[in-house]
């Protein structure tokens, strides 16, 4: 058994996160929204812009939103089946590379993106959502292993910090060729667009490798080994279930973040878009807005761990920032400037990282930590935020076609945050640290 905290251990866990938030960045946030927005656009700033995909007819946004909604659904059906077999089989490692190599070559595929290709493309974007989220089902459930109670919220902030850092690398490297892209013989910004969509599967698969030679392969479980391993997931986030009954802090910590993540994710998916199509700022201003938003986002990751580990807790620096969320949506429907928008895209940066790192470590020291069961108490949580995410992108997608403005789909947003803030309201005089001893 790997002993915790060997520091080799953890930089090689947390170069998972350099590894894939490229993906997290270019592909989510900055450089392929941005490309899709303006591949699939009929130029007319007075019309809706809709593309044809699958026999149906779509607002070009609405299904972006769809998509990554379908892609969610998929990893909150496969992810409780895969940790079950993880589990049995002590193959979490296995299944963190086969997700990996499936995300990062859909990624590759995404060279062909024209709009002629857009069905294939569209696939090949969910593909790689479906990669993404799908290892870090298997990456998270390492946390409680690696690290001991008292040090997985610096762990868990180590691992998002790696992460803004490799992404931003490797987004520089993607702004050179997108904004001079004569210089290294490309036919123009759209060329470059799909080459950044190549590096990034590259960049992905390449840095993989450090975790994948250090993290432990995981421990077969072989009381569970004869268990259906279709059905033995779904028993497990079942068993899961009954045991949170005994566990109401945890379970009210669950609800809470549920309903926040609808939010936090959504919010985080659809920037980009919500910049082109509402205040029609050009890629290079919303690839440097994104930009500051990931450098804003390191500090903003350690400071929410300083000031849980220093002063506050967990739990109330939590609802702080949940508050502070809910005054970016309400900026955002009152948005109407570039200025307005630097000025929340700041905002959110700051707060991002902390919420994902914070809300991750909280889960992570409110679990029983002799456990040996971490993969399913972790595979619960991955599949209560995928379904978080399908609400919120379905919702999100579904209120714009529905009104035919994004800005409406930013109340619904509030909504899940104000509800998120309840529960969290009734845990500011719980903290983890002395719930799970």
């Amino acid at each position: 058994m790997t002993p915790k905290n060997d520091k080799k251990v953890i930089r090689s866990w947390a170069f998972f996160d350099w590894a894939n938030s490229a993906y997290n960045l270019v592909i989510t946030s900055t450089i392929f929204p941005a490309y899709y927005t303006i591949i699939t656009s009929d130029k007319d700033n007075e019309t809706l812009d809709y593309v044809n995909f699958m026999g149906g007819r779509f607002i070009n946004s609405v299904l972006y939103n769809y998509a990554l909604a379908f892609a969610f659904l998929v990893i909150a059906f496969l992810s409780p089946i895969l940790s079950s077999i993880a589990d049995t089989r002590g193959s979490k490692k296995l299944f963190m590379q086969i997700f990996t190599y499936a995300g990062a070559l859909a990624c590759c595929g995404l060279y062909v993106f024209e709009i002629d290709t857009l069905q294939i493309s569209v696939v090949l974007f969910v593909l790689a959502a479906i990669g993404y989220w799908g290892s870090l089902v298997f990456y998270n459930s390492y946390l409680p292993e690696i690290a001991t109670l008292d040090t997985q919220d610096s762990v868990s902030a180590k691992g998002y910090a790696y992460g803004y850092i490799g992404s931003i690398i490797l987004q520089l490297i993607c702004f050179v060729f997108v904004f001079f892209p004569s210089v290294f013989g490309l036919s123009g910004e759209a060329q470059a667009s799909r080459l950044s969509f190549l590096l990034v599967g590259i960049w992905w698969m390449l840095f993989a490798q450090i975790p994948f030679r250090n993290l432990p392969k995981g421990t077969a479980d072989l009381k569970k080994a004869k268990s259906n391993w279709l059905t033995g997931g779904f028993n497990e986030l079942k068993n899961v279930w009954k045991q949170l009954q005994h566990m109401p802090y945890l379970k009210r910590f669950l609800t809470a973040f549920f309903f926040y993540s609808m939010g936090v994710q959504t919010v985080m998916l659809v920037a980009t878009i919500f910049g082109e199509k509402q205040l029609h700022l050009p890629t290079s201003k919303l690839i440097a807005t994104i930009l500051l938003l990931q450098f804003v986002a390191i500090p903003g990751a350690m400071l929410m761990s300083w000031l849980s580990k220093k002063y506050f807790g967990n739990v109330k620096v939590l609802i702080g920032v949940v508050i502070i969320w809910i005054a970016c949506c309400a900026g955002a429907y009152f948005t109407t400037t570039e200025m307005q928008f630097y000025c929340l895209a700041a905002t959110v940066g700051l707060i991002m990282g902390g919420i994902q790192a914070l809300s991750r470590s909280t889960y992570s020291k409110f679990l029983p930590q002799e456990s040996p069961d971490h993969t399913s108490f972790f595979s619960f949580y991955d599949v209560t935020e995928k379904v978080a995410l399908v609400i919120g992108m379905f919702s999100f997608g579904y209120i714009e076609e529905f009104t035919g403005s994004m800005q409406n789909s930013l109340i619904a947003l509030a909504a899940f945050f104000v509800a998120g803030l309840i529960f969290l309201v009734l845990l500011r005089k719980v903290e983890p640290d002395t719930a799970a001893a």
